[in-house]
């Protein structure tokens, strides 16, 4: 009746593919900070 999954993952990373992954979450945090700014400021309004 239930059958077993399983997953393989490997991940081999670079510095450059970390320094790629920080720039890229601290893009993403730093556009959602924007937008909860802007959205703020305009309800107060």
């Amino acid at each position: 009746m239930g059958k077993n999954v399983g997953l393989d993952l490997r991940v081999k990373l670079t510095s450059g593919g970390i320094l790629a992954i920080g720039g890229l979450v601290s893009s993403i945090l730093l556009s959602t900070a924007v937008l909860v700014a802007v959205s703020v400021r305009e309800s107060h309004r």
